[in-house]
Order: C-alpha cells, then structure tokens, then sequence
C-alpha cells in the first residue's frame, strides 16, 4: 500500500522501478548531492533518474535474479519428478506434470512438421518459465518489497515479465534460433526466400528484400513486446488498486474485492501468455525448418 509520505504517483514509479546496478558517469550529481568522482562509480541506482544515467551498462539485478531463480526452480523441480516417478498410475505433482509435459508435447507435434529433437525440450522450457515468471504477479505488490526494505534494498520488481529487457532477451534467443535453422535447413534457398519472394524476379530485389527483412525483424519484436505489454499491463492495474487502500477505510473493501477479482482473472491470462509465446516459438522455428 501506498506509503503515508507518498502520493499516489510516487507509489506507482517506486513500483515500477527496478534495482538497478550500473556505472553512473563522472561529475553526475546523485540524489544526497554527492558528485560521482572522475572515472564513474559503479553503485546501485537510487531512482529512475540515476538509471537512466547508467545508460547501456545499468543491469536490472532484481529481474535477473528472479528470473534465473525462477529456471533454476524449473529445473531442479523437474529433474525430482523424474528421478522419483515410478511405473504406474501417477498421482499428485508428477500427475501434474505429467498432463504439462503431454500438453507440450501434443502441441509440438501439431504445429512443428519437420524433425528436430530440440524443438519439444525448448517448448515446455519456454512455457513452464514464461508461467513461473508471470506466476509472480499473484504475490500481492507490497509484500516483498516491504520485507525486502528491511534489509536495505529500497527498490525491488518481482516480476521479470514485466521487463522488457526479459522478455526481448527470450525473443532475441529464439530469433537466434530462427536464424541458424534457417541457414542450416535451407542453406543458400534462405537468400533466395529473402531476395526472390513473393516478387519471382530479379527486378524486386530490393523490393523483396525488404518486405521480407521487416518480416523477419518483426518475428522477435512482435514475440517479446506482446509478452511484456500483457504483463506490464496487468501489474499496473494490481499497484492501482493496491494504491486504493490508502484512499481511507471506505475503500478497503472495495480495494480488497477488486484485488481477488482481478488475481482470479489473471490467472487465465498470465497462463495463455505463456501459451501464446511457446506457440509462436514453435511456429517461427516450424517456418525456418521448411525448406520450399
């Protein structure tokens, strides 16, 4: 809830801050009125305006945490299902997980038509993580970063979907992957896909060429941007109503009904999210397997 020596605004961008780690630039006056010595100083940024100076070397120390915290958890809880499931009628968590892994797998073989084993690990990675982080935003706003601040740590986002640089560096990987099958599948008919459709002639060269390059950027944009702006969007309305509960006594019970209402929503939709890029993932790298 929103300090009582916080407006509302300052609440929001306190939420939407992240901890932030990076070299602030000789001669940059911090928020104490200390000026960063000849050479930068390497320190923790206190607010968006020492961020910003921080330029491309700032690192969001808490979405990496969170989100390599969160894999590691993918991982180890898996491999202990694994070792531990018997032969038999599964029940519980290995049922679970069971159904998960059933899922991914139907669904790769519906969308994904060439032959590749990597295809179906890579699927439910993407789709047990991108849950696991978008999980996050049921944990109600104030909670750990309250707990958090009693050890110092002033600013803290315990989502790393809502981070485009997160997101964007998932796309990226996959845009990779894109790539490389696309050389390695179709070898010098890529550059003919690239310069030669949908115009069949060497006139639209330049034309196809860059049709089908914004095309091919727009894949990752499109993959990773989409993830965030959903999950931006629905960890802005969950610090709106958590704002609500400094509003007075009134709105406590209002606050609190919106805040169940919308957790309960939201869980379909941090599930499809996940969904949607592991479909994608499947579809982009299918389209980089086929070979015309």
């Amino acid at each position: 809830m929103a300090g009582e020596n916080q407006t509302v605004s300052e609440y929001i961008v306190h939420h939407l801050t992240n901890l932030t780690f990076g070299k602030l630039p000789a001669g940059f006056e911090r928020y104490d009125g200390s000026i960063v010595a000849d050479g930068g100083a390497w320190v923790m940024a206190h607010g968006g305006d020492e961020a910003s100076a921080m330029g491309f070397s700032a690192i969001h120390v808490d979405s990496m945490i969170w989100s390599i915290g969160l894999g590691i958890l993918f991982c180890w809880l898996f491999r202990k299902v694994a070792r531990n499931a018997e032969s038999g009628v599964p029940s519980g968590i290995v049922n679970a997980l069971e159904m998960i892994i059933e899922f991914v797998d139907n669904t790769v073989r519906d969308t994904f038509h060439g032959r590749n084993p990597l295809i179906a690990p890579l699927a439910l990675t993407v789709f047990v993580w991108v849950f696991l982080m978008n999980l996050m935003d049921l944990i109600p706003v104030d909670l750990i970063p309250s707990l958090l601040t009693l050890f110092g740590v002033e600013y803290q986002k315990i989502v790393p979907s809502t981070d485009p640089n997160i997101t964007m560096g998932m796309a990226v990987g996959v845009f990779i992957l894109m790539l490389y099958y696309s050389v390695k599948v179709k070898g010098f008919g890529f550059v003919k896909e690239l310069t030669l459709n949908p115009f069949n002639h060497w006139l639209f060269i330049p034309i196809n060429l860059f049709m089908e390059v914004v095309g091919l950027l727009a894949k990752p944009f499109s993959l990773g941007l989409r993830l965030f702006g959903n999950m931006y969007a629905g960890e802005m309305i969950f610090i709106l109503i958590a704002a609500l509960f400094s509003a007075g006594v009134a709105w406590m019970v209002p606050a609190g009904l919106l805040q169940i209402g919308w957790a309960i929503f939201h869980i379909l939709v941090i599930t499809l999210q996940a969904f949607i890029f592991m479909v994608l993932t499947i579809v982009y790298l299918s389209m980089a397997h086929e070979d015309h």
